[in-house]
């Protein structure tokens, strides 16, 4: 079966992405050899990035904060529009997504499930007033809110766990898929990465991604190229609403 057929056939398709998604808009991931984990700062990207160091030292978080998880001028990709496309001819039913980045809603992606949260989203922890992206980035030192709280992001961050009302949603969304996709992700990031266990036996597990990943030996299509490229190329040709 070609890929072009596998999509043809589909009815219940379900994405769920990684990093790699994003890295094709130019948004830097945490892991590659020239990721966010490689490069040097006073403290290493998954201390800067824990609850206890946002509550310590809110000010050196938001210093790297604003500099490497803010990525205004990112914009869609072939892989982010070509699920939107399939969304709307009623095909995709969601996507799950390890980014925070908000591109595929900004692609039209209606049914997704931000399992880390997404930096489009502030709340005053005091109030709960929300404040958007510009805000936070036109802030300096510790974003305040009107009522002289401290602004956080909705992002889930180490230390935090994820929410219950996002992860149901995508096991629910898994669990009724025909062809699950996996793209753009080393599935090394747990709690997410263990969601595709909910897979049924007769979902298609189709996984895209430049390297190797430890669930390839138990997918039903391994393709190792540019998830962009090879979404790209699906011609959309509808199907049931």
């Amino acid at each position: 079966m070609t890929l072009q057929e596998l999509f043809d056939k589909s009815q219940n398709i379900v994405f769920f992405g990684g990093a790699g998604v994003s890295t094709e808009s130019g948004i830097p991931d945490f892991r590659s050899v020239d990721g966010l984990y490689n490069q040097k700062y006073d403290f290493p990207p998954e201390t800067i990035l824990s609850h206890d160091f946002f509550m310590s030292q809110t000010e050196e978080f938001y210093k790297f904060y604003r500099d490497k998880m803010l990525c205004p001028d990112a914009k869609p990709n072939k892989a982010h529009l070509k699920l939107a496309e399939l969304e709307k001819a009623g095909k995709l039913k969601a996507v799950i997504t390890q980014n925070i980045d908000g591109l595929h809603q900004a692609a039209g992606s209606k049914a997704v499930y931000e399992l880390h949260g997404s930096v489009l989203r502030n709340y005053c922890m005091k109030c709960h007033k929300f404040y958007d992206e510009e805000f936070i980035r036109n802030s300096s030192g510790i974003p305040k809110c009107s009522c002289g709280g401290t602004i956080k992001p909705d992002v889930v961050l180490y230390q935090e766990g994820l929410d219950d009302r996002t992860i149901n949603g995508a096991v629910n969304a898994i669990e009724q898929a025909d062809l699950l996709i996996v793209g753009g992700t080393s599935l090394n990031v747990y709690p997410a990465a263990g969601l595709i266990r909910y897979r049924q036996k007769d979902c298609f597990l189709l996984l895209i991604n430049k390297t190797e990943t430890p669930v390839d030996s138990s997918a039903d299509m391994v393709i190792h190229d540019s998830i962009g490229k090879v979404l790209g190329a699906i011609e959309v040709k509808g199907g049931t609403q």
